[in-house]
């Protein structure tokens, strides 16, 4: 089976500065993948890179929930499949949700715990609900590959694995950036990090102790 996507010597970065150098990784099809390393390592530069080149395939989890806060957790969870509707149906729903995405959508903010806050105002919800609402966004949106970058980093450890287990469960591969170390052993099946751009260290989860990732956090 053809790998979904490999790079080989990539390198990339922001306003002329490179971020990432000669990244060679090889990602399959059915892999949960965590992506780590200390802050500025590259993490969000190698999801990005990933992004462009499987976009039409990905749902996205951004670091910021980048929600519509003056807008419901109904309609910012809507905008998972905004590009899947004509304009006059999307303005329709803005005023007037039909049954159907109503229930859909109540059903998905279940999965992360937030059926009750189905029309509340997004700007209303703490961190961590505004965290979960993004996840359940990209889980309405339903495309088969999940990018998400600290997809869980407002939510404790319990709800972090759930949401974590939901993610990997409900997409056939799910790529994302974490910092929590005993959540990333347990709940993906491969580790790549990340070190001044560069890849250190690329093994399956099973492979790993808490104390070799220790290194890549220090100071």
């Amino acid at each position: 089976m053809a790998p979904l996507i490999e790079l080989r010597k990539a390198s990339a970065g922001y306003a002329g500065r490179a971020v990432l150098h000669d990244i060679d990784l090889t990602i399959n099809a059915g892999e949960c993948v965590a992506v780590m390393g200390r802050s500025g390592a590259g993490k969000s530069t190698l999801l990005h890179l990933l992004h462009g080149r499987l976009a039409d395939r990905v749902a996205l989890i951004p670091q910021a929930a980048a929600l519509v806060k003056t807008l419901s957790v109904f309609h910012n969870v809507y905008m998972g499949r905004l590009d899947r509707h004509p304009t006059w149906y999307n303005l329709r729903t803005l005023a007037f949700p039909a049954r159907r995405e109503v229930a859909e959508i109540t059903d998905v903010l279940d999965l992360v715990g937030l059926a009750d806050k189905l029309f509340e105002r997004a700007g209303t919800l703490s961190g961590g609900q505004q965290q979960r609402t993004s996840v359940a966004r990209a889980l309405y949106n339903g495309r088969p590959i999940v990018i998400g970058d600290e997809p869980v980093s407002a939510l404790d450890r319990v709800q972090g694995a759930e949401i974590l287990s939901k993610l990997c469960a409900r997409h056939d591969t799910a790529i994302l950036a974490m910092h929590d170390i005993p959540l990333a052993l347990a709940h993906t099946d491969r580790v790549v990090v990340i070190e001044e751009g560069r890849i250190v260290l690329d093994a399956p989860s099973r492979m790993i102790a808490a104390a070799d990732l220790v290194p890549y956090y220090g100071g």
